[in-house]
């Protein structure tokens, strides 16, 4: 690009009052937003079975259902990237964009529920009155014995950043995505 190519550009904006078509970025996020999407119910779940795993943190019912909610998510997502590909790309985009955008609002309505028993506003689930102990090797045997093994509690954040647990982390980011879904699926297209 030349600097008479700049000059004639900005005579045009100027003229027009509009910027020329150009890609900008939140276009862009926007129409690959279902590899984001996939990727960003991937991170999700991967991040939550490193707590698991690393950082020793069992899950609760709640926390498992809202891992369920990044499976189905990531699910609809995958659909969407492969239809892309396809003649079809065009019909089934913008439904599947609100699927997402509703699966994610769904998952960020089951970690406020978490996030609000933990904080005391409301009771969680029955299930989730358990004791929630660590397994040691003598709960392992009882295991074997037939014993029944109690899951953590929900209604007891066991990690808090900021403020916040991962339920209500969950939340945040669950809303955001649902709001960029949303998004996608609303805007027109390029």
């Amino acid at each position: 690009m030349t600097i008479e190519n700049v000059d004639d550009k900005v005579v045009q904006i100027r003229a027009t009052g509009t910027v020329p078509a150009t890609r900008r970025p939140l276009n862009l996020i926007a129409e690959q937003w279902a590899v984001v999407a996939l990727l960003a119910c991937a991170l999700m779940l991967g991040a939550a079975h490193a707590f698991e795993t690393f950082g020793k943190l069992a899950p609760c019912l709640l926390c498992l259902k809202q891992r369920e909610v990044y499976w189905v998510t990531g699910t609809i997502a995958l659909v969407a990237v492969v239809l892309s590909r396809t003649p079809w790309a065009d019909r089934v985009r913008k439904p599947l964009m609100l699927l997402i955008g509703l699966g994610f609002l769904y998952g960020a309505g089951v970690a406020v529920y978490h996030a609000g028993a933990e904080w005391k506003f409301w009771p969680g689930p029955a299930a989730c009155a358990a004791a929630g102990a660590k397994a040691t090797a003598g709960d392992l045997a009882a295991l074997l014995k037939g014993a029944k093994v109690a899951a953590p509690s929900c209604d007891k954040a066991v990690w808090i950043f900021l403020g916040l647990s991962m339920a209500g982390w969950n939340a945040l980011i669950s809303l955001g995505l649902a709001i960029a879904s949303f998004f996608a699926g609303l805007r027109k297209a390029a």
